[in-house]
C-alpha cells in the first residue's frame, strides 16, 4: 500500500455528484432523524437518571428500555446512516469516476432504516438482546447485515475502480470500516445471539464487541473524514503523513484488544484485562500521530467561511478524541479502576469518545460535504453557527456532568457506611447537569436539521427551476 499527500485542491462539481447524490442525501436524512429521536430518548434517560418519576407511567419508556433506543437510535441510525453516506461519497472524489451501483446503496439504505426501526419496535416490546450496543432482537439482525452489504458495494467499487494507484489515508480509513463492520458483527451475532458463549466467556466477547464497535468502525468513521477535509480547506500538505500509515495500522491491529480493560477487576482471567491494559498504551501513539497530522484543523482558513466551520467541528472532535484515548490509558491503571469502575465515569469517558470525537468530526464532514451535494451553501450561517456554539457547550457539560458523577459515585462506594440512597442524593446535581447537556445538544441538533432541510430543499428547487428554463 502506497501513501499520497493530498493537496488542497477542491472540486466543486464531481461525477460523484451527478451520480450518487440520491443516495447519499437520503442516507444523511435518515441519520439526521435518528439523530433527532436520539437526542430525545438521551434526554429522557438523562432525566430518569436522577429523577426516576419522570414518565413512570409509561412502559415503553422506563429507564431500561430508553437507554436502549437511544444507544441503538444513535449508533446504528445516526453514526451508520451519516458515516456511510460521508465515506462512499468520499471514496467515490478520491477514485475519480461516477460512482457505480448507488441503485444498490438507495436499496441498502431503505432496508437498513427499516431494520433499524424494527429494531427500535422489538426493543421497545421487550425483544432486546440485553447484549451491550447490540440489543436489536436477533432476527432482525440478519437484514442489517445484508441491508449494510448493499451500502458498502458503491464504496468498494469507487475503491477497486479508483484511478490514481496511489491511496490517500481517508480511502485506508473509509475501506478498512467498510469490511471490518460486517466482520465484527458477524461474530457477535454468532458467538451472542445464534450460538451464545457461556458464563464468562460471554462477557469477553460482548466487551470485546461493543471495543471493536467504536475502535475498529466509529473511529475510523470519524478520522476518514477527517482526514479527507483537513488538507483541503487549510491549503496545508499534511506534516508527519508518512506516520500515518503507522496510525492507521496500529489502530486496525491493537484497537480491538483494548476491550478487556472494562473487565477489571470482574470475574475474568487476570490476563484479559492486563492485554486490554498494554493494548491501550500500546494505542497512544496512534493518537499523537493523528493530532500529529490533523493539527492543520486548528488553523482555520478566513477566506472560507464554510470550510472554517467544518475545521471548528473537526478541531473540537480531533481533541475530544486525542483526550479520549488518554483517558482510556490512564483508567485502565487498576488503582484509578478501583475507584471509578463501574461507575458514571465510564458513561463520561463513551460520551467524550462517540459523541466529542466521533460525531463532531462527522459534523465537520458533513458541514463540507452537503454544499457539494446540494450544489449550493448552507442556507443559513446563523442555524450553523448556532449549532456549533450549542454541540460544544453540550458536549462539554455532559462530559463533566458525568464525569463528576462517576467520582462522586466512585467515592461513596468506597466509603463503608455510605447507603445507596445517599449515594443517589450526592450524585443528583451533577447528573442535572447531564440533563441539561442532553437538551442542550437535542436544540443544537434541531437547528442542524432544519438547516439541513432548507439546503437541501432549496437546492432541490434550483435544480428544478433550471431543468425547466431549460
Amino acid at each position: 500500500m502506497t501513501s499520497a499527500n493530498p493537496q488542497a485542491n477542491p472540486n466543486d462539481e464531481t461525477p460523484v455528484e451527478a451520480t450518487g447524490r440520491c443516495p447519499i442525501v437520503l442516507l444523511l436524512a435518515f441519520s439526521l432523524a435518528w439523530l433527532l429521536v436520539s437526542g430525545t430518548l438521551a434526554f429522557i434517560a438523562g432525566v430518569q437518571a436522577h429523577t426516576p418519576a419522570f414518565m413512570a407511567g409509561c412502559p415503553i419508556l422506563t429507564y431500561g428500555h430508553t437507554r436502549a433506543l437511544q444507544d441503538t437510535a444513535f449508533t446504528y441510525g445516526w453514526i451508520a446512516n451519516c458515516g456511510l453516506a460521508l465515506v462512499t461519497w468520499i471514496l467515490g472524489r478520491l477514485g475519480g469516476h461516477p460512482l457505480r451501483a448507488a441503485n444498490w446503496m438507495g436499496v441498502g439504505a431503505l432496508f437498513w432504516n427499516i431494520a433499524v426501526a424494527a429494531g427500535m419496535v422489538g426493543i421497545a416490546t421487550g425483544s432486546a438482546t440485553a447484549l451491550t450496543s447490540l440489543q436489536i432482537p436477533g432476527h432482525i439482525q440478519p437484514l442489517m447485515l445484508a441491508a449494510y452489504a448493499s451500502i458498502a458495494v458503491a464504496g468498494v467499487l469507487a475503491w477497486c475502480g479508483r484511478s490514481r494507484p496511489s491511496l490517500y489515508a481517508a480511502q485506508w480509513y473509509g475501506v478498512a470500516l467498510l469490511f471490518l463492520f460486517p466482520w465484527i458483527f458477524s461474530v457477535a451475532q454468532v458467538m451472542l445471539v445464534w450460538a451464545p458463549v457461556h458464563g464468562v466467556l460471554q462477557a469477553i466477547v460482548e466487551g470485546w464487541y461493543a471495543q471493536s464497535l467504536w475502535t475498529l468502525w466509529m473511529a475510523p468513521i470519524a478520522l476518514a473524514g477527517a482526514y479527507y477535509v483537513v488538507p483541503r480547506v487549510t491549503g496545508r500538505v499534511i506534516p508527519g503523513y508518512d506516520l500515518a500509515l503507522l496510525g492507521f495500522w496500529s489502530l486496525i491491529f491493537i484497537g480491538g484488544w483494548t476491550g478487556g480493560r472494562h473487565l477489571i477487576g470482574g470475574p475474568v482471567p487476570a490476563w484479559i484485562p492486563t492485554i486490554a491494559i498494554v493494548a491501550s498504551v500500546l494505542l497512544l501513539p496512534h493518537y499523537i500521530i493523528v493530532l500529529l497530522n490533523l493539527g492543520g484543523a486548528f488553523t482555520r482558513n478566513p477566506a472560507d467561511r464554510e470550510g472554517g466551520r467544518s475545521l471548528a467541528f473537526i478541531s473540537f472532535g480531533l481533541a475530544a478524541y486525542v483526550l479520549g484515548g488518554a483517558v482510556d490509558s490512564v483508567t485502565g491503571i487498576r488503582s484509578v479502576a478501583a475507584a471509578i469502575q463501574f461507575t458514571w465515569f465510564d458513561e463520561a469517558q463513551r460520551q467524550l469518545a462517540v459523541y466529542g470525537g466521533v460525531t463532531m468530526m462527522l459534523f465537520g464532514t458533513l458541514y463540507y460535504a452537503l454544499p457539494r451535494l446540494a450544489g449550493r451553501a448552507w442556507a443559513s450561517a446563523s442555524l450553523a453557527r448556532g449549532h456549533l456554539i450549542l454541540s460544544c457547550i453540550g458536549i462539554v457539560l455532559l462530559v463533566v456532568g458525568t464525569a463528576g458523577a462517576g467520582i462522586v459515585q466512585g467515592s461513596d462506594l468506597s466509603t463503608a457506611g455510605v447507603s445507596f440512597a445517599a449515594i443517589a442524593t450526592d450524585v443528583h446535581p451533577w447528573l442535572s447537569v447531564g440533563s441539561v447537556a442532553h437538551a442542550t445538544l437535542l436544540l443544537g441538533n434541531i437547528l442542524l436539521a432544519i438547516n439541513f432541510a432548507m439546503t437541501v430543499g432549496c437546492g432541490r428547487l434550483r435544480a428544478a427551476a433550471e431543468a425547466l428554463s431549460s
